[in-house]
């Protein structure tokens, strides 16, 4: 393929994209295939000659889409939102083309400056304490990550080399092997599981903080593993707290967390994946009260801001933590500028090398809905949750099972849980609308995110009359 084929055929496959997101609304928003449904329809082996690009787009309509979940359907209200909009596609392909691998300021200046002043910009929108943005001359910082995941475990990492470089400090006669067997980590019990997947790549103990009736993390039930381990001669190190919860979007208290860790010396580390998009609007800054405390927060622009995946935001107090958790310097990889002092590495900054530049999509997103275009987008999702809680609260077959903070609802039909599994196995199979379950206290719970960016007021209304009439129908069967 030449420049003036790709010019041809870039233009039909922005063509094929445009129509394919017009018309997503029409699909059924969950395939309706079979395990290994893909193998039987292509070759079991590559082509010794290049097949013609008509043959491939039409075997994507013909092999791909059928086994494609519509995430950015308006009738996909499972999970969470994942981001998507035409200035990120569009920086998306100047990215590709650009194709450096970001890991140096020298391996392409522009990637590298670009993402720490969008990193403050982003900083600047959820009002962060100035202690968090790099500035001119700031000891903090933000970097892409590739998702939070890799946020919690660069943060555990970075807090576990601090700890165990004091104690050592303090005790030259201490190993790392006898430190490491004593530290503890902690977070909720309602924290996503990839913090619990930290503790096991960092080779730390991870332990469950109970929640309280809002299913919310708090100072007592923190304090009183604290001292309880602390008795028996373990080290608490690092606390991760949620904000926005996976289950619930509930949130913990950061101000009697906060000053609990600070006391301890712990790192604090939130995770805000989903809700920290919110915290733009003035009037869910609030929910972020307490940041002030910890040492590094993370959420995902990819998920609610309009930044196609991956970019996650994370952002450190003091980025020599960080840096100095991960850094090596072979000669392969150094440059004249590297201790200037003006500019930072990212690849010490992350688990892999190589690095795309994902800065683009924020900056092209960002001037291009303006703060204000991202805030009516975050509010209107907002709103049409509490419109959908309305319709559930109408109906008294139906409870909310949780508070309706920002965009999601968790709500059940009143009654056993196997009725709840059966009723959401009929929504699932119907394939109209798409949903996921969790579990609050004992409870299975159905929730209703909502998700594309494509959702208007009448796929909400449709969609609970849909629920509605399946619970019907589900109700005669179990009576029959």
């Amino acid at each position: 393929m030449n420049s003036g084929e790709f010019r041809r055929r870039g233009k039909e496959m922005v063509d094929f994209v445009a129509d394919y997101l017009d018309g997503i609304e029409g699909r059924q928003v969950y395939p309706d295939v079979e395990p290994g449904y893909l193998r039987p329809l292509i070759p079991t082996s590559a082509p010794e000659e290049p097949d013609m690009f008509e043959d491939i787009l039409n075997d994507v309509e013909k092999i791909i889409m059928p086994g494609v979940t519509h995430w950015h359907s308006p009738y996909f209200f499972a999970y969470f939102p994942t981001a998507n909009s035409y200035p990120a596609l569009l920086a998306d392909v100047l990215c590709g083309a650009i194709g450096c691998i970001g890991f140096s300021w020298a391996a392409s200046p522009a990637c590298t400056e670009l993402e720490t002043v969008m990193m403050d910009w982003l900083g600047k929108m959820l009002k962060l304490p100035e202690a968090f943005l790099a500035g001119q001359v700031g000891e903090g910082g933000g970097v892409i990550q590739g998702s939070a995941s890799e946020a919690t475990l660069m943060a555990l990492l970075a807090a576990r080399t601090k700890v165990v470089r004091r104690l050592q400090a303090a005790s030259p006669g201490l190993t790392q092997g006898a430190i490491m067997e004593k530290l503890v980590a902690y977070s909720s019990d309602q924290a996503h599981s990839s913090v619990e997947r930290a503790g096991l790549i960092g080779s730390v103990k991870l332990k469950s903080i109970p929640s309280d009736g809002k299913f919310a993390m708090r100072a007592s039930a923190l304090q009183e593993a604290l001292e309880r381990d602390k008795a028996e001669g373990l080290i608490p190190f690092f606390v991760v707290a949620t904000l926005g919860t996976t289950s619930c979007c509930s949130f913990d208290n950061l101000l009697e967390v906060g000053p609990i860790c600070n006391e301890e010396n712990m790192w604090l580390h939130i995770d805000a994946a989903y809700a920290g998009s919110s915290f733009i609007c003035p009037e869910f800054r609030h929910l972020l009260n307490g940041v002030e405390f910890a040492d590094s927060f993370n959420f995902n622009p990819h998920k609610w801001l309009l930044v196609n995946f991956d970019c996650s935001a994370m952002w450190v107090k003091k980025r020599t933590d960080l840096i100095g958790a991960f850094k090596l310097d072979p000669l392969y990889l150094k440059h004249s500028h590297q201790d200037s002092g003006l500019i930072t590495d990212y690849r010490h900054w992350q688990l892999p090398l190589g690095r795309r530049f994902r800065s683009l999509k924020m900056w092209f997103v960002f001037r291009m809905y303006g703060v204000k275009g991202l805030q009516a987008h975050i509010r209107k999702h907002v709103q049409l949750a509490h419109e959908f809680e309305c319709l559930v609260r109408q109906d008294p077959r139906f409870e909310i099972c949780a508070e309706v903070t920002l965009g999601l609802v968790c709500f059940r039909l009143k009654g056993s849980n196997k009725l709840n599994e059966d009723l959401l196995e009929r929504i699932n199979s119907a394939k109209k609308i798409h949903l996921v379950p969790c579990h609050l206290g004992d409870k299975f719970v159905l929730r209703f995110a909502i998700c594309s960016r494509f959702v208007e007021l009448t796929h909400v209304q449709r969609s609970w009359e849909h629920i509605r009439q399946l619970t019907t129908d589900l109700l005669r069967a179990e009576k029959d």
